[in-house]
């Protein structure tokens, strides 16, 4: 009797093996057989997916200008801090002006010499035509990936500084511009009207023959000011020099309006 073939699954193997027996001239032939169930695909490698590098970012490249140097002025001789700071439209005024600058100017505000660097502060430099192109670029081409990122805004231009003639028309506007930021009321009319009559427009006009002259504090300047007078009603942030257009005439406002209520309602000797 052919022996009977026997089944068991391999412990080394995932394979599933039988015997099958086979007569041939009365032997008994063993053959495995592997069943067309027992092997296995081996698995696809795993693809990494591919992750997008987001290039660096538009705003970065926009924002990439170099901040300009402080800028600086160099003192002139009759300026004022009051004067450079509405020439370069300083924010804060002559105060923070003298602010940045106090260990250069000293502890007088109003006493500042010709020669000395005074700094402005910075702004911010322009990017460049070829930056902004190529940012522009970066930009269409990774929108079609990943969301823009935000463009930065332009900075808003910077106010244009006013400038004065040195001539009588020329200290009379610069004069209402300190008036204005100091609260001392008076009009161009006025102004004009009462230094034509002091001293015809001469900034270095002196009265030596005078009550005043004879005390030995002669009048001085476009509106005839006296030194006690000028220096009692001195306005922060114009020179201390008595002879100095814009600082004699807004002192002698400041003195009309505490006298007479503004430069306006003199009429005469005041």
């Amino acid at each position: 009797m052919p022996a009977q073939g026997k089944h068991r699954r391999s412990q080394s193997t995932s394979l599933r093996r039988g015997l099958a027996a086979v007569t041939a001239g009365g032997a008994v032939l063993a053959l495995p057989v592997i069943g067309a169930t027992s092997a296995f695909a081996a698995p696809a490698p795993a693809v990494a997916p591919q992750q997008a590098v987001a290039p660096a970012s538009v705003s970065a490249q926009v924002n990439s200008a170099v901040q300009a140097a402080p800028a600086q002025h160099s003192v002139a001789a009759g300026e004022t801090l009051s004067k450079i700071a509405r020439e370069y439209s300083v924010s804060g005024g002559w105060e923070k002006l003298y602010d940045s600058n106090r260990k250069i100017v000293g502890e007088n505000p109003d006493l500042i010499h010709p020669g000395i660097k005074l700094t402005l502060g910075t702004k911010a430099a322009k990017a460049s035509p070829s930056a902004a192109r190529g940012a522009e670029s970066d930009r269409a081409d990774r929108s079609e990936r990943i969301n823009a990122a935000p463009v930065a805004k332009a900075a808003p231009a910077a106010e244009k500084a006013v400038t004065y003639t040195n001539d009588l028309d020329g200290w009379i506007k610069e004069s209402l511009a300190v008036m204005a930021e100091q609260g001392i009321p008076g009009t161009y009319e006025g102004i004009h009207r009462n230094i034509m009559r002091e001293s015809s427009g001469n900034p270095a006009a002196i009265n030596n023959w005078d009550s005043n002259a004879v005390k030995g504090t002669p009048s001085k300047g476009l509106l005839q000011v006296i030194d006690p007078t000028f220096q009692a009603y001195h306005v922060p942030g114009t020179s201390t020099d008595s002879y100095d257009p814009v600082a004699n005439i807004t002192a002698a406002c400041n003195y009309a309006a505490d006298r007479y209520g503004s430069i306006d309602n003199v009429f005469g000797a005041y």
